[in-house]
């Protein structure tokens, strides 16, 4: 089976211990939920994954026959930053991202059939002339979705795409990333504040606070002791 492997992965930062000796095993057709108090190191252990900033240790992707080999990486951001009144399309972001020819020169065929194509993927083609600013949260993180999608990854990194969506929504890109990770067969790691969404969605889960705590299936990790609730408590409670 195909798996990354996260050997003593530690991150210090001015001085500050952020992440420390973080071990882990994330496998492909699998669906983990990361979760852990505000400042436990969860976007920064994203930034690492994604070489966006240094770190010690070692990030493998393990395949069967070979030791290892430069997995790729698709990553939903917490939100994207942008002009609400500006005009810039759906389209327009893809083509941006998958050709350096300037948008305002326009885009061929081919570019929005593939943009077509992965907006389908996460059933919003319907979305393709809208404005970026006319977007609903969820509507946009489905955009941010496909745009990760491309091309389809090893690995898909979510940081807390929640903040912005209501419970309805959130729910429904829950079903939707299980479907693509048993579809694709790639691994998923979701950032989430709902646990109790995560419980029903995800096949494992990490407890992370500066170094991982507790992993393994969401009821496991509910009843570790360090975790302090039982998976039938009102994980709500419990702040992630």
């Amino acid at each position: 089976m195909k798996c990354f492997i996260i050997e003593n992965l530690s991150v210090q930062r001015s001085g500050t211990q952020i992440l420390k000796n973080v071990n882990l095993h994330i496998h492909n057709g699998e669906l983990t939920a990361l979760i852990g108090p505000n400042g436990a190191g969860k976007t920064t252990l994203f930034k690492a994954l994604i070489g966006d900033i240094p770190y010690e240790g070692k990030f493998i992707y393990a395949l069967p026959g070979r030791k290892s080999a430069k997995p790729k990486i698709g990553y939903v951001p917490q939100k994207l930053d942008f002009d609400h009144s500006s005009p810039v399309s759906v389209m327009d972001l893809f083509a941006a991202s998958l050709t350096k020819r300037p948008v305002w020169l326009g885009y061929g065929r081919k570019i929005k059939s593939k943009t077509e194509r992965y907006l389908g993927i996460v059933q919003a083609d319907n979305l393709i002339s809208k404005r970026l600013g006319d977007l609903s949260g969820g509507e946009l993180q489905r955009v941010l979705l496909a745009l990760a999608l491309h091309p389809i990854p090893d690995l898909l990194l979510l940081d807390e795409p929640f903040s912005a969506v209501d419970q309805s929504d959130s729910e429904g890109f829950y079903k939707l990333v299980q479907s693509l990770v048993k579809q694709y067969d790639f691994a998923a790691i979701i950032v989430s504040h709902d646990l109790e969404l995560a419980a029903k969605y995800s096949q494992r889960m990490i407890y992370l606070n500066k170094t991982v705590q507790s992993s393994g299936t969401p009821a496991e990790v509910f009843e570790d002791e360090k975790f302090k609730i039982k998976f039938k408590s009102k994980v709500g409670d419990y702040s992630a």
